[in-house]
């Protein structure tokens, strides 16, 4: 049972998406908060999979709220999906450095939603497609802003495996493209995750982005 927690001020988008969430047999919904700071408390009681966190909100924003989340190792097992109106803006980056697993627009389509919520389950980055092609676009008109060494805790073959996680692969398309095995492919993946430090695949998405490794030319 994957259970979720809803974090939104708006009570009609709250019951929308709790609408399709309890006809679903594999998923639970355990909590609703209309703002930040209640949300954290909530989500420090159920202790969801997946935490789905309106990115403007009072008392507590989204990105504040998804940064307590990483920071506090209670909640490592709790995977964040920022919800957005606006698709990709200011917030998309400081989010996903904050720790988010990935972003959602709140007019995504029903079955995208659901699917969407499954792959946040499994820890996997999620970001809609339109907000990937304006991240991708983003960092093609402005230089990385992250130093290049950073790169050189890694192996040739977990750079390899970064690489392709930023071009959007599973850990299958991964093993296959590299003649590896999945479980390879994970453990690359894995290994890279902690010597660059970062808390989840979307966070190793941005790393790839901002030192450099991933560019306009190498996708």
């Amino acid at each position: 049972m994957i259970r979720v927690l809803l974090v939104d001020d708006q009570p009609l988008i709250r019951s929308g998406f709790r609408a399709l969430l309890d006809i679903e047999d594999d998923i639970e919904v355990v909590a609703e908060a209309g703002d930040g700071a209640e949300g954290l408390a909530l989500i420090r009681r159920h202790l969801p999979d997946v935490a789905l966190i309106d990115v403007q909100m009072p008392v507590v924003d989204g990105i504040e709220a998804t940064r307590r989340i990483a920071e506090d190792p209670d909640l490592s097992g709790v995977h964040v999906v920022i919800l957005t109106n606006y698709g990709f803006d200011e917030y998309v980056l400081d989010a996903l450095r904050a720790g988010a697993g990935g972003f959602l627009v709140k007019d995504i389509r029903p079955e995208d939603f659901l699917h969407a919520v499954r792959v946040a389950a499994r820890g996997d980055a999620l970001l809609a497609p339109s907000i990937t092609r304006k991240l991708i676009h983003r960092y093609i008109t402005q230089p990385p802003p992250t130093d290049a060494a950073v790169l050189d805790r890694l192996t040739n073959r977990e750079c390899e495996a970064v690489a392709l996680v930023a071009q959007g692969l599973s850990n299958d398309e991964i093993a296959d493209r590299l003649v590896i095995s999945p479980h390879t492919a994970k453990t690359h993946i894995n290994r890279a995750m902690t010597k660059l430090h970062v808390r989840d695949r979307a966070q190793l998405v941005v790393l790839a982005y901002e030192s450099g490794l991933v560019t306009a030319g190498n996708r």
